[in-house]
């Protein structure tokens, strides 16, 4: 039977969460592990809270009668570091790796609608950088699905022979439409305040540089709704039945400028952050509708 931690109204308080993401995990390595069937729900939740407004300042979302098509995942990320940060999960937390992101919303979702919420760990598979795994979240109104997510994460592990799985990178689309992003320095701590994700990669460059990296990174998902926040005020975007997909690539160092590249298309819309030259991807992504 699967584990599942129900929580009504309001989801589990992070800063006790937050305790738990460092402890250390005995697994560390080893084409054993498994990821255990472990559930969260969160029932009769808002999609108005205080942060709402700040969110879409933080992100670019203009305002609207309903929420932008990330914020859910801001609502389930409570339930996404109670998963990751529970004794049976045999991964440490810090220093998984954001791989992919997929969300579909099949409508809109008014300011004020109460939302059940229900988050699970599924799809594990090894691949050819370490072991993959999947965090399912499903949002119903009513007991209708209106919206899900799913986030694949990976967990570095060396491969047999030594073998590092680099090649030639494949060649980047030019894409007509442009817009160029700034990321501030400190708009990693902005999102923090807003999502309540505090990886020390985010917040500061020291507390980066103690995990390898030379300067603070941006939020994935801070750079893919930085993206959608502007290709949703394009001519023919619709937010009904709309999919927005991404595969995260190269880190956005803080502070930063990146180009939004997009071509809208009659079903589907790709896009692409780069880098400031343009040579180099920071995601890359399709919109489709259907």
């Amino acid at each position: 039977m699967p584990d599942i931690s129900i929580y009504k109204n309001s989801p589990p308080s992070l800063w006790s969460l937050y305790g738990k993401a460092v402890l250390p995990k005995g697994r560390s390595a080893g084409s054993d592990i498994v990821i255990p069937d472990l559930r969260a729900r969160l029932v009769g939740v808002s999609t108005a809270n205080d942060n709402l407004k700040r969110y879409r300042k933080v992100c670019g979302f203009s305002s609207q009668t309903s929420v932008p098509i990330t914020w859910p995942h801001i609502l389930a990320f409570p339930l996404h570091l109670k998963l990751l940060t529970e004794k049976t999960f045999p991964l440490p937390l810090l220093g998984l790796v954001h791989l992919r992101n997929t969300i579909t919303q099949h409508r809109p979702i008014g300011i004020g609608e109460t939302l059940d919420i229900d988050v699970r760990l599924d799809g594990q598979k090894q691949g050819s950088k370490g072991l993959e795994f999947d965090l399912i979240t499903e949002a119903r109104s009513a007991g209708r699905l209106v919206w899900e997510e799913n986030s694949t994460t990976l967990f570095r592990q060396p491969q047999a022979g030594g073998s590092s799985g680099t090649g030639q990178p494949p060649e980047l689309q030019r894409l007509p439409n442009t817009v160029n992003i700034k990321a501030p320095e400190s708009i990693g701590r902005q999102y923090a305040g807003v999502s309540g994700d505090r990886n020390p990669i985010h917040m500061h460059a020291l507390t980066a540089k103690a995990f390898g990296f030379p300067r603070a990174i941006a939020h994935g998902m801070w750079s893919k709704a930085q993206a959608l926040a502007c290709l949703e005020q394009q001519p023919g975007w619709s937010g009904n039945n709309v999919t927005a997909s991404c595969q995260f690539k190269k880190p956005l160092f803080l502070p930063g400028t990146a180009q939004l590249n997009w071509q809208a298309g009659s079903g589907s819309w790709d896009y692409q952050l780069l880098n400031a030259k343009g040579d180099a991807p920071h995601l890359t992504g399709e919109v489709s509708w259907g």
